[in-house]
Formats: structure tokens, C-alpha cells, sequence
């Protein structure tokens, strides 16, 4: 079915970046899982692409393509290829590029951002704590003011791009009197003293993303990598987050159907009892119910990338979307290794690797429980 949501523009950006995929990242995608990160190459690749400055305005460097859907489209194909490479970009172009773009003073966009488009400095975002996980108002981070600096102390975990980043968008605790109202954002830089990075984290999946633990000794950071108003990171948060998980839903369900797709043909050629097992009946329907069910999730995914490109998606829409997507795309690529028998449980085989590639995408961008709380306290429950 066709789905409506693209026109030429986006159509022909979507063939430049297959393009990019065939060219830049699918020739060297075992050596990406082997050494578990990209190389900075592929990120100045990207931006000579033009690819990672997709919010970021003509003067800064930036693409400045006004449409969220360039961003889904990037996404999607980044996750067709890997679950895992898009993460790390999408964290770049999709996650933290609004917090460097909305939120940072003319300085700071011109000492960051042109390197920020060019890939030569590679961001994260770093909310998560070891104590904490998905509740960001416990945040346990602090940031003290020393004169007209800040000193910054804590932890953080499972930070996507945390051991490449050379810049990373820390929340702390700035006022804990004021509890989730006295949040800050800071720009923490690689040299800095008193930042060190952990090992990279050994994950179920995704092995080709260097997750990593970061570590902030009396880091001392100026006024100026503060980003935005002081005490307002936790608002800032919030009002970014739907993007966040809409992202991730295009990309779940993007992955999922790729694996879905490659399955398919492999039913038509694996042998069984003298016919293709795709031609069994119980494979068949659960071929097609598979496949009806990433269909129809694709038609309220694409709902929601439209509306937020309307700037009209709502928190609560963006959880649904989120939930759903990762619910499902856990359920088909689960089907997809039972469809492949033995083979399906060998890593060599991309529908092993996809199915514990995306078992974390119920967990992070806020867990699917927490989404549910979400949805639950609009209904007034």
C-alpha cells in the first residue's frame, strides 16, 4: 500500500541515503560489530552527505530541510540495514541536534554546529543513571555554581555514542530543592578534566553502537556550556522526548519489516517435506498476519511523523507509537527466527542478530510501561 506520506523530494533523499548505505556502511558492517563502533570516517562521510545537519539552518552548515519527514526517512533506511547504526545516528541528527538548535545562544551555535553537520564531532545525550533508569526527575547528577562556573559531579549509563561523543548533553541536578524544576543542560566536551569514560558496555545487541557509562569528577564547565535557562533542562526534556520516541518507532517498525521482508523470501526458497515451508499453511498465515500487522501499525506511525511535522504530535500519541512499534517489531522478529528453524538462533543469520538487536527498544527512550503511565493518566486513570 502506498503510505501517502512522501512526496518527490523525500523519495529522492531516500535513494541518497540507500545510496549512502550501500556505499558507506553495508561494506563494512562486520567490521563496525567487531569493533564495536563506527568509524569517525563514516560520520564525515555522512556529513559530507549532507545527512546529519537535517535541523540545523544553511548558516551553521546545515541542511535546514524544515521537514520532519527527512528525518524518518533517514532513520528508516539507517535501520534497514541495523537497528544498532541507527541509533547512533539517529541520536546525533534526530535527538540531541533539537536541544544544540532551539535552545543554544548564537556563540554556542557557531562554535558547535558547523562541526556538528560535518561529523566531526559526534554527540550524545546523557540522561539515564545507573539508579535511576526511566525516572529523569530523580536524577542524582549534580552541577554546584563556583564564581560564574559550574562544577559537575556524578554518573551516567548506557549512553549511545558515550565513548566516541565529543560533546554530550548532560542533565544535572542544579536546584534539589526544586526537585524536577531544578534540572540543568550542560555541554560537557571531551578534554575536559575530570570526565572519563567507562568501558563500552558489553549489550545483548547492538553491538556495533559503543554504548558507554560516563563519569563526572568536579568537571568544570563554563557559563557558557550551559544549554538554555538554568533549571529548566527537565521542561526541556519533556517538550523534546516526543521526537525522541518517534523516531524510534519509525525505526522499530522499519527494522522489523526489513527482517520481515528477507524472511519472506527465505519461506520461498528453504525446502521442507518436499515444498517451501512458506507454502504450509501455519506459516502462511502467520506470514500474513506478520505482515498485516506491520502494515497497519505503519499507517498510525506515519499519523504521528506527519503531525509532527505539523508540529502537532502530542506526548501521549508519540508513547503510543513508541509502545506499540517496539511491541511489535519484538513480535515479528521473534516469528521471523522461528520461521528460519535452527539457522534462525546462528548469529551469522540477520534475523538472529535483529531479534537481540531489538529487545532493548522496549526499554530505552523510556520504557513501554512508562508509556503505558503515560497513556494512562491522559485517560485520567
Amino acid at each position: 500500500m502506498d503510505r501517502g506520506l512522501f512526496d518527490t523530494a523525500h523519495n529522492d533523499f531516500r535513494d541518497s541515503v540507500r545510496e549512502f548505505v550501500a556505499r558507506e556502511l553495508r561494506p563494512r558492517h562486520e567490521q563496525f560489530i567487531s569493533q564495536r563502533s563506527l568509524d569517525r570516517d563514516v560520520w564525515l562521510a555522512a556529513g559530507k552527505q549532507g545527512l546529519l545537519g537535517l535541523e540545523v539552518p544553511e548558516r551553521f552548515s546545515g541542511s535546514e530541510a524544515g521537514d520532519y519527514r527527512f528525518n524518518a526517512v533517514l532513520g528508516e533506511e539507517l535501520a534497514s540495514l541495523s537497528a544498532a547504526v541507527a541509533s547512533c545516528f539517529g541520536i546525533h541528527f534526530d535527538v540531541v541536534a533539537p536541544y544544540l538548535v532551539d535552545l543554544t545562544t548564537e556563540e554556542q551555535k557557531q562554535r558547535w554546529l558547523p562541526r556538528f553537520c560535518s561529523g566531526e564531532m559526534v554527540t550524545a545525550i546523557a540522561m539515564t543513571e545507573p539508579s535511576g533508569g526511566s525516572d529523569l526527575a530523580a536524577l542524582k547528577t549534580t552541577a554546584v555554581r563556583d564564581g560564574s562556573d559550574w562544577v559537575l559531579n556524578g554518573s551516567k549509563t548506557f549512553i549511545t555514542n558515550g565513548y566516541s561523543a565529543d560533546l554530550v548533553v548532560v542533565a544535572a541536578r542544579t536546584s534539589p530543592e526544586k526537585k524536577a524544576k531544578g534540572i540543568t543542560l550542560f555541554a560537557v566536551e571531551t578534554g575536559m578534566p575530570g570526565f572519563e569514560r567507562g568501558r563500552k558496555l558489553d549489550k545483548v545487541g547492538q553491538p556495533e553502537s559503543d554504548t558507554a557509562e560516563l563519569f563526572f569528577e568536579d568537571v568544570r564547565l563554563p557559563a557558557e556550556n550551559v544549554i538554555g535557562e538554568v533549571d529548566r533542562g527537565f521542561i526541556y526534556m519533556m517538550e523534546r522526548l516526543p521526537q525522541e520516541r518517534v523516531g524510534a518507532a519509525a525505526c522499530n517498525l522499519a527494522h522489523a519489516a526489513q527482517i520481515l521482508s528477507e524472511t519472506i523470501e527465505y519461506t520461498k526458497q528453504r525446502k521442507a517435506f518436499g515444498q517451501s515451508i512458506g507454502a504450509f499453511q501455519h506459516n502462511k498465515f502467520l506470514l500474513a498476519d506478520l505482515v498485516t500487522r506491520v502494515e497497519v501499525t505503519q499507517a498510525f506511525v506515519d499519523r504521528c511523523i506527519s503531525a509532527h511535522a505539523a508540529k502537532k504530535l502530542t506526548a501521549v500519541d508519540a508513547a503510543k507509537a513508541k509502545w506499540w512499534t517496539a511491541q511489535v517489531q519484538n513480535d515479528v522478529l521473534d516469528a521471523c527466527v522461528q520461521l528460519h528453524g535452527g539457522y534462525g538462533y546462528m548469529t551469522e543469520y540477520r534475523a538472529a542478530r535483529a531479534w537481540m538487536d531489538a529487545r532493548v527498544t522496549k526499554i530505552w527512550a523510556g520504557s513501554n510501561e512508562i508509556m503505558k503511565e503515560l497513556i494512562g493518566r491522559d485517560l485520567g486513570l
